[in-house]
């Protein structure tokens, strides 16, 4: 059982698929983001992560222990806990910089899945280990896959919201293409993806979250 969720999850399939990774992306997630804030600072980003129906119905196989046709909370535990020991590895596709200068989280907190309408989604926090205060310049966040084995996208409504924010506090995209250097490096295609390995091509495509407070 143990070694059937780990090759069910996103970690797992990243392991053994590597070479795969560098033609096209092979799981499709689509995420919700809330900055999370606390006495005037930023203390990190709740996560939703909504699988495509493929991985799910793949992740999904043997854990309705009762047979009932549904996938509760307590069925899904397992699951949870080896994607997010397997995410330890990759950073969890978390990335936070203050200008430039990049952030370290702690370990992810209140790991959960749940199965609706078909679609796994996975819930998590993401704590930085410094609080960053609200006005604090230069501040933004991103979602990605280095190898682009899993492509990440934002929801099409409603993906970006705050929790506990001050007054005048917004979080918005930026998109990749705003960027000259993304730009070119999108031109180049899948021969500059071959040449790096995929190694750098998901930060390419990712969207940055942009934080900013208004100053008091």
């Amino acid at each position: 059982m143990k070694r059937a969720l780990a090759a069910a999850s996103v970690a797992g399939l990243l392991m053994v698929s590597a070479d795969a990774a560098r033609a096209h992306p092979h799981v499709w997630v689509t995420y919700e983001a809330t900055i999370v804030y606390d006495k005037g600072t930023v203390t990190g980003v709740d996560h939703i992560w909504s699988f495509d129906d493929m991985y799910t119905a793949m992740a999904i196989q043997g854990l309705d222990k009762n047979n009932d046709g549904a996938y509760t909370r307590e069925e899904l535990a397992e699951l949870a806990k080896v994607n997010m020991e397997g995410l330890k590895d990759f950073n969890y596709f978390t990335f936070a910089k203050l200008n430039g200068t990049e952030l370290k989280f702690a370990g992810p907190a209140d790991p959960w899945l749940e199965y609706t309408n078909g679609i796994l989604r996975l819930h998590f926090r993401m704590p930085l280990e410094q609080p960053v205060l609200a006005e604090a310049e230069g501040l933004n966040f991103s979602i990605y896959d280095p190898s682009f084995f899993i492509a990440f996208e934002p929801e099409k409504t409603d993906a970006l919201k705050l929790a506990s924010a001050p007054e005048g506090c917004t979080a918005t995209f930026v998109d990749p293409a705003a960027d000259k250097n993304a730009e070119d490096a999108k031109k180049l295609g899948e021969a500059f993806f071959q040449e790096l390995g995929g190694e750098n091509y998901g930060m390419s495509q990712a969207k940055s979250v942009s934080v900013t407070c208004k100053k008091s």
